[in-house]
């Protein structure tokens, strides 16, 4: 798929599979989500733009390069998305962070906003939003559209799993913005789960079911 980047790396999709296990404790899947999030921070940030700037070591003077431009922002979606956060952040420790709290309603599937708030001067920042997973695409559409509304520009999606119905309606809302993700699962269920998907993110993220 055009603008979808799975990362296939071996230690993501061991990660992964244990993750998906529904044996998989309520602490057992949180220190996952979080390494995870840290193994696939390096991949959505592979091609930042760099710039030299003049340093000394302890032996001389040198050029060396230094990631160029603004800070990022990495957006979370309330509450899977917060799995990653922590993984990023060891990783990228000066991002700033935007909330975005949406939840999907259970009858409708429409995305229902609770919570917004975002640094300023987003359109001069690479803004990585993330979720557990792309289902049916409403939650990730209306978070890009609340970022945009606030000025973002260059956006990027990350999540661990994605349906191949909620990459095509993301992408019909936002063909601007790429996609990484650890898998393509098959499809999505009746309810708007992905199969074989690992369940519900948040509620085995917090022990809330």
């Amino acid at each position: 798929m055009q603008h979808v980047t799975v990362v296939g790396h071996p230690l993501i999709q061991h990660k992964l599979t244990l993750m998906r296990d529904k044996h998989c404790s309520t602490k057992g899947f949180r220190e996952l989500h979080n390494e995870i999030g840290m193994l696939l921070c390096y991949e959505i940030t592979r091609d930042l733009p760099l710039e030299p700037i003049d340093i000394e070591t302890p032996m001389m003077a040198m050029k060396a390069p230094i990631m160029a431009g603004k800070k990022l922002v990495f957006a979370p979606i309330l509450r899977g998305g917060i799995g990653f956060l922590e993984g990023m952040l060891e990783l990228v420790p000066s991002a700033r962070v935007a909330h975005v709290g949406l939840y999907r309603d259970p009858q409708s599937h429409v995305a229902v906003e609770y919570y917004f708030k975002a640094p300023e001067n987003l359109a001069d920042r690479l803004v990585i939003v993330m979720n557990t997973t792309l289902a049916t695409g409403g939650t990730a559409i209306a978070a890009v559209d609340r970022l945009k509304e606030h000025g973002a520009q260059m956006l990027r999606f990350l999540c661990l799993l994605a349906a191949p119905e909620g990459i095509e309606k993301f992408h019909a809302h936002h063909p601007d913005v790429g996609i990484w993700t650890a898998a393509i699962d098959e499809r999505l269920d009746q309810a708007g789960f992905i199969l074989p998907g690992l369940g519900d993110a948040g509620d085995r993220l917090y022990g809330s079911k």
